[in-house]
């Protein structure tokens, strides 16, 4: 039986509308063509602050958390940082509110010595203001940066190792989170590869324990980073975590939201395009006109100077596992759409956000690994497109950086790539020189760029894509020299693009397509 989110297109089909960045291309595609859409957004609860009290008082696996509270105690909350939910959560964002229930919990205890830190790993500082944003007026005035600040991976004197696997993967931690008599973690899940042992594990860690599966060997053997349960990498955090939580008392909450990525003004996005309105449809050309002739930055202002109104959808706390499965449980029904067969030909537009240029411009590295890393990997069951496909993205593939955020990535693109693309090699050549460069230590320190190693984590992230696809055709590309030292072939329009991809395809090819964004994932049995 076909879903009704999965739609089979015919001769009386209108043209698709789909992401190429920050524009918007309509596309024609060809009858047989089955587009994916996403799930309406899950009904918000109607008492988040409600939710959050019960989930604390009643938790999984574990005490209530004011039963673990005591005067004269040292206590370490842990915040997921600005790389989630994209784009960012209209305030208040869940985390306030988790934050201010907790330390008011922890004021009606007596806990007095406290501290906040911001989960980056070797993602960005946050600045101020996008802290502001996330943890709102109140904490911000009062805690910021002393008691509320950015996790810092290079600080060597405040990071220990607690132990290892039997896999010999060293898990090193967060000083204050590892002298703690408890930390709480402070999760917004946005897809199911986030949460669980990934939070203190790969939120507060170091280089060191984050090599230990951000590697080729182990993206490699990832059936999909959206399916923990067949996924190398949240294998080995687990037994990572495991080791953590037997050094460490934490006591996890975690929060799902919906898929409710566009307002009112842009709400027609997520829908199927023949169900537009007259009005919406006016609404669709009109913004397609706009983006096709305001200069870039105002493009992607047009996406995110608003907010994206979320719906909480669940709060769960407690022990890290039993919490981690109910907000799985809760990810899944807002995300997986079921579909029959996989698809010779996958087609899919790139949008313009991704975790890693939030507040900046999406980068050709960046651009590689939402395609062959996430948007190839938007699946559960077996891959949405069959092995040896093709997959026909449109992007422009812009040759341009954002110099503070992502200063690693222009040398990895620019001097590396051109010698080799095989990610083992990058990572036994260059991958360590890069990951101690003084300069760039020094700019993931005290600025706002990502750690020097993460360019290389980029590149691996993307490795099952490109071992799995045959083939990636860019529509749209304005050059041809970043899709050729990406290893993808180019074509001006959709129509070309099909046509190249039926040369290597069977007969009478599946072409799917998916509807990004909002978030979906396809069951694909």
């Amino acid at each position: 039986m076909t879903h009704p989110l999965v739609v089979t297109l015919d001769r009386r089909s209108a043209p698709r509308t789909i992401f190429s960045g920050d524009r918007l291309i309509e596309v024609d595609m060809p009858p047989g063509t089955r587009v994916i859409y996403p799930r309406p957004p899950l009904a918000p609860l109607k008492d988040v602050d409600a939710a959050i009290r019960h989930a604390i008082t009643h938790p999984l696996n574990a005490e209530p958390l004011h039963a673990k509270l005591r005067p004269g105690m040292k206590v370490v909350i842990a915040i997921d940082d600005i790389s989630l939910p994209l784009p960012p959560m209209r305030r208040p964002d869940v985390r306030e509110r988790v934050l201010e229930i907790v330390l008011a919990l922890l004021a009606d205890h007596g806990v007095e010595d406290f501290e906040m830190i911001i989960a980056t790993s070797l993602h960005r500082r946050m600045t101020a203001d996008e802290v502001r944003h996330m943890v709102g007026d109140r904490i911000m005035d009062a805690y910021w940066p002393h008691r509320l600040y950015n996790h810092d991976a290079e600080d060597s004197k405040n990071m220990v190792e607690i132990g290892a696997t039997d896999q010999g993967e060293v898990v090193e931690l967060n000083r204050k989170a590892v002298e703690a008599d408890l930390v709480i973690y402070v999760n917004l899940n946005f897809v199911p590869m986030d949460g669980g042992h990934k939070s203190v594990t790969v939120g507060l860690c170091g280089y060191k324990s984050l090599r230990a599966h951000h590697n080729p060997r182990t993206m490699e053997d990832c059936w999909s980073y959206m399916d923990p349960s067949r996924s190398a990498l949240a294998t080995s955090v687990n037994r990572m975590g495991k080791i953590t939580n037997a050094a460490l008392d934490v006591f996890t909450i975690e929060t799902t939201v919906n898929n409710r990525m566009f307002d009112r003004p842009l709400e027609f996005l997520s829908k199927n395009e023949d169900d537009l309105t007259a009005t919406e449809r006016a609404g669709m050309a009109a913004l397609r006109f706009t983006l096709d002739r305001v200069p870039q930055p105002a493009r992607q202002a047009i996406f995110t100077r608003v907010p994206s109104p979320y719906g909480v959808t669940g709060v769960f706390a407690g022990e890290t596992e039993a919490v981690h499965a109910e907000t799985m449980k809760r990810s899944y029904e807002q995300y997986l759409v079921p579909i029959e067969g996989q698809a010779d030909i996958l087609v899919t537009g790139v949008p313009y956000i991704s975790p890693y240029n939030v507040g900046s411009f999406l980068n050709p590295l960046l651009v590689q690994v939402m395609a062959n890393g996430y948007l190839f990997n938007l699946y559960k069951g077996l891959p949405l497109l069959r092995k040896g496909g093709t997959m026909i993205i449109c992007h422009p593939c812009t040759d341009q950086f954002d110099k503070e955020h992502h200063a690693p990535y222009i040398e990895f693109v620019h001097n590396l790539l051109p010698e080799t693309r095989d990610a083992h090699e990058l990572h036994r050549r260059y991958e360590k020189k890069f990951a101690e460069n003084p300069a760039y230590i020094q700019m993931y320190r005290t600025g706002h760029a990502y750690h020097p190693a993460h360019a290389f984590f980029m590149w691996y992230w993307g490795e099952a894509g490109r071992q799995h696809t045959g083939r990636v055709i860019v529509v749209g590309a304005d050059n041809e020299y970043i899709p050729k030292l990406l290893g993808w072939e180019t074509a001006r329009t959709m129509a070309e693009a099909l046509d190249k991809a039926r040369d290597t395809a069977p007969p009478s090819p599946d072409i799917t397509m998916l509807h990004v964004a909002p978030m979906l994932m396809a069951e694909v049995s």
